[in-house]
């Protein structure tokens, strides 16, 4: 069997362990909210703090668990807590038990104001746009919601439903918090080698608005040591909706570093801090390289903490911090 050697440096100390595809939301009350994928994948569970640190030792509460049969109950992933229209949602990824890989994008609804104590409903599938026979019609998952100049919009990771599975990233408008208005439009496919290790893979999106600009970070590769994030950006009075519009960065923004003991940083988000102003990037890593098995299984991915910088030009530098 082949030994795994951890490295525990000042700058991998999880905020949250064992907890994969971390997303950190601010509430309008300037409280945060934690959700991120557990390790059974089977259940979706939330934590609230004052502060993000205070995210940490939050007590975590489960409020939806997978089905035993038939859609929704097997592969609960990347869950994400949204305020959209005064309401509280949780879009989420599920598959099922007898196929494995069918997954597919789901939302619940809270019943009432407070995300913790009060109930949550299944709302289904999200719905495509009416006439769009593309979307949701093979592996989806990874969604997240982004909302500019009075619209919602949809991103997610989806695969080719052809030939080799790539999996690519597509964003639409939103018509509602249910459904897509528009057909999906490709932004990203894994175009470059280091999106290209073991498999073909962009996923993971995440939204970060600064200065004038949109940026895109996703993550690429799979999900070993090898897995990273890339970057799209675009000027936020451009069309959201125009692939031609979107910049693409030749290489990671982030990846592995062995000497800071960090490995397969990925699946990330970007929350304000405390003070309204400071933008805090969420990601999940390991504290090893070698893997035992699969590892798409192994637990060790922790939610993991940096503050972003930002360049001369108003771009985001993500360079790995000494954790508190």
């Amino acid at each position: 069997m082949r030994e795994r050697k951890i490295c525990i440096t000042e700058y991998n100390k999880p905020l949250i362990e064992n907890r994969a595809d971390p997303y950190v939301f601010r509430a309008p009350d300037g409280t945060y909210y934690f959700m991120g994928s557990v390790p059974e994948y089977d259940r979706l569970a939330i934590r609230h703090a004052a502060t993000i640190q205070g995210l940490r030792d939050a007590e975590e509460k489960t409020v939806w668990t997978k089905h035993e049969s038939g859609p929704q109950s097997l592969h609960i992933w990347a869950p994400e807590i949204h305020y959209l229209d005064g309401k509280w949602f949780i879009y989420y990824a599920a598959s099922e038990v007898n196929n494995k890989w069918k997954l597919r994008p789901y939302i619940l609804e809270c019943t009432g104001d407070d995300p913790m104590e009060d109930p949550w409903e299944e709302g289904g599938m999200i719905q495509p746009a009416d006439g769009d026979k593309f979307s949701f019609r093979d592996f989806s998952l990874d969604a997240t919601i982004f909302q500019h100049k009075g619209e919602k919009y949809y991103v997610w990771a989806e695969k080719v439903n052809k030939g080799k599975k790539i999996s690519n990233l597509y964003i639409a408008r939103m018509e509602s918090p249910y459904k897509l208005a528009t057909e999906q439009v490709l932004l990203t496919t894994p175009d470059y080698d280091w999106e290209r290790v073991n498999f073909w893979v962009n996923e993971g999106p995440a939204f970060l608005k600064h200065d004038g600009r949109i940026f895109l970070t996703y993550s690429a590769s799979s999900t070993g040591a090898c897995y990273c994030m890339g970057m799209l950006s675009i000027d936020e009075n451009e069309d959201l909706l125009d692939p031609r519009a979107w910049k693409k960065e030749r290489y990671p923004v982030l990846a592995t570093d062995p000497e800071k003991g960090i490995f397969g940083p990925g699946h990330n988000s970007f929350v304000k801090g405390e003070d309204g102003v400071t933008d805090y990037c969420i990601y999940h890593a390991r504290q090893y390289e070698k893997i035992i098995g699969n590892s798409l299984y192994d637990i060790n991915r922790h939610a993991m903490l940096m503050k972003v910088n930002y360049n001369e030009y108003g771009f985001p530098v993500f360079r790995y911090q000494p954790m508190k």
